[in-house]
């Protein structure tokens, strides 16, 4: 069996579905095939993933972002919104591909751009919702690197935005 980089307890990113926690390597026969695959469970989703060991880095696994990749989204948080003056659905699918590609700082740009003060203009119910899946995936893997609970991050979060907002 070939050396997983990917430890059972570790917790990893997977980008369509955030952070996880490798469960362990299993071995499965598979269409005449033996695979080693890695086993991620994801609490937040009640749902488990089996990557391919040969897959996982194409499949954009990667491991937790280390403390100073974190400060880096946090820093993109605390910057200036970018909104481009693009059609909304041209834009969604942007924010979209964002969330999706599992990079915080990515993730960081989407929260920023779609963050309402209370004095702005209310948002679009597909922009509240494009803004609350960017906000819980940037905030489950800020408490894995912080070691604190999914709602303090989100909150500790949503604190920075108000104060570079104000």
């Amino acid at each position: 069996m070939a050396k997983a980089k990917y430890k059972s307890g570790d917790h990893v990113v997977y980008p369509t579905h955030g952070v996880g926690k490798v469960q362990g390597v299993e071995t499965k026969e598979i269409a005449g095939a033996t695979l080693d695959l890695i086993v991620i469970e994801f609490d937040k989703d009640r749902m488990i993933l089996r990557v391919p060991v040969a897959k996982a880095d194409e499949s954009g696994l990667r491991k937790l972002s280390s403390p100073d990749q974190m400060k880096t989204a946090l820093k993109t948080l605390k910057g200036k919104s970018r909104v481009r003056r693009t059609m909304w659905s041209r834009r969604a699918q942007e924010y979209e591909a964002k969330i999706n590609s599992g990079d915080p700082v990515a993730i960081a740009e989407v929260v920023r751009d779609l963050f309402r003060n209370t004095n702005q203009p209310d948002q679009s119910y597909s922009e509240r919702q494009l803004y609350q899946a960017a906000l819980d995936r940037l905030a489950r893997e800020f408490a894995a690197v912080e070691e604190i609970e999914e709602e303090e991050a989100a909150t500790k979060l949503e604190e920075m935005l108000q104060k570079a907002a104000a």
